[in-house]
């Protein structure tokens, strides 16, 4: 009895371990990685959720620049505030790219945005307050068609976190959104995987024509 109570016990602390710190294993492999190949010195910094951790050959999309890309999977703002030591300031990059907020929305009906545009203002407020003068870029969310039914809140997301960069210095929204939309304002089919949220080179390449003038030499 006593070997299975240890047994649970230790089961117990690896789950609430785990759930403490979600995304700790992607963090080190971002770690192992940095210890295995040569960073830029002040790179053009990516980070956020799997629209930027699937765009695996960006480097590509963007030869004239040195990047970094920091995002993960399922991520959504509070684990990139939560990481931002690890992802962001180690590197002190040059410019900031972030791509979060629609895994935020996908959290249930509670999250509203007001909670996207909160959330975004702590993470930019705490990336300011380090690194006063690294310009940054929030990529708007982007229409998923399986989160059809969050586009309404996604779009007032985007709204506001638009109106507040607007009114900060080194700082620009840039706006996917609409860009995949066909003129009848549906949503662009063949530029999505099958999952019907993860893009595929159609997709990337919209956004690289419209991402690509904001970089910073």
């Amino acid at each position: 009895m006593a070997k299975k109570t240890v047994a649970i016990l230790f089961y117990l602390l690896i789950f609430f371990s785990s759930n403490a710190q979600p995304f700790l294993n992607e963090i080190n492999a971002f770690k192992k990685a940095d210890s295995s190949q040569i960073i830029p010195n002040r790179p053009i910094l990516f980070i956020g959720s799997s629209s930027f951790t699937n765009w695996k050959d960006i480097k590509n999309y963007f030869p004239d620049f040195q990047i970094v890309n920091r995002g993960f999977g399922g991520s959504s703002l509070p684990h990139l505030i939560m990481y931002a030591e690890d992802i962001i300031f180690k590197y002190n990059p040059k410019q900031i790219m972030i791509y979060c907020g629609e895994n935020d929305l996908s959290g249930g009906p509670q999250i509203t945005s007001d909670i996207i545009l909160n959330r975004f203002t702590e993470l930019f407020t705490l990336i300011r307050n380090k690194l006063p003068k690294v310009p940054i870029a929030y990529i708007s969310m982007k229409p998923s068609p399986s989160r059809e039914k969050l586009l309404t809140t996604m779009q007032e997301g985007n709204e506001k976190i638009k109106a507040f960069i607007a009114k900060q210095k080194k700082a620009v929204f840039i706006d996917v959104y609409h860009a995949m939309l066909n003129e009848d304002g549906t949503i662009m089919s063949d530029i999505f995987l099958s999952d019907k949220l993860h893009m595929n080179k159609k997709g990337y390449e919209i956004w690289q024509k419209i991402i690509a003038p904001y970089l910073k030499k």
